[in-house]
């Protein structure tokens, strides 16, 4: 897994409407941010991805979330 802070590469925005965390959307420019640890990681991931606490974990282009109401979606965009 590789620890990559991915704010050096892209910029963030919310996903305005927050969307319903019963549903969160995915996406190729769709990530998560977990609200606990703030680690973003993408929605889609193909390489093994998980933030500090566990809440968001995934791979294979497919992404658990233990705790939806704690993940902020935010779209990002190349710096």
């Amino acid at each position: 897994m590789l620890n990559i802070d991915l704010r050096k590469i892209y910029n963030f925005y919310p996903v305005e409407p927050a969307p319903d965390p019963a549903a969160l959307p995915t996406g190729g420019d769709v990530y998560y941010e977990c609200l606990d640890c703030t680690v973003i990681v993408n929605s889609v991931p193909h390489i093994k991805a998980a933030c500090a606490c566990g809440n968001l974990a995934g791979g294979g282009g497919k992404m658990g979330v233990k705790n939806p109401a704690r993940v902020r979606v935010v779209k990002g965009k190349l710096k």
